[in-house]
């Protein structure tokens, strides 16, 4: 290779690097901007403070199990708060109801109508835990299986610093 070609090598490589470099960057930043909508969003459907509390979305073999707890087990405030919220949200997607995570993250949210029509395949089971409360996924339906995975990285991305897989 001549002296020539390996310069315009190096330097298509470079701009190569550098457009890959600023897509990253703006992909960074669109993300932190859905973030940001999202939990402006959450704080009109989700009563407790999402600054003092965790989501987290840990999937199974047959669903998955959210849990939700306050960062300070002491804070009653946010831990009532907690229950109060998924003891509705499981009632509601008991019965098919899921408009909350749908004003949050949108009617096209990953997994989401799939959970909605199959609704009746998933058993839904709430449980306080000392920080909070946590709702329990089951279904043998393997398609609902990976329809509540993908709605657990749905939430876990657009939740950012605010939820984690478990």
């Amino acid at each position: 290779m001549n002296l020539r070609r390996l310069a315009l090598l190096i330097s298509a490589l470079a701009a190569i690097a550098v457009a890959s470099g600023a897509y990253l960057l703006v992909g960074q930043e669109q993300q932190a901007a859905r973030q940001e909508e999202i939990a402006d969003r959450g704080g009109q459907v989700m009563p407790f403070d999402l600054e003092s509390t965790t989501h987290r979305f840990t999937k199974s073999a047959t669903g998955g199990l959210q849990t939700v707890t306050a960062d300070d087990p002491a804070d009653a405030e946010q831990v009532t708060l907690i229950r109060e919220h998924l003891t509705e949200e499981a009632s509601g997607f008991s019965k098919g109801d899921f408009g909350d995570p749908a004003s949050i993250h949108g009617t096209e949210m990953p997994g989401l109508r799939e959970l909605e029509q199959g609704h009746t395949r998933i058993e839904i089971r709430y449980a306080p835990m000392p920080a909070g409360a946590q709702l329990t996924y089951t279904t043998s339906d393997q398609s609902l299986i990976k329809a509540l995975h993908a709605w657990f990285d749905a939430q876990v991305s657009d939740h950012g610093r605010h939820a984690e897989h478990g």
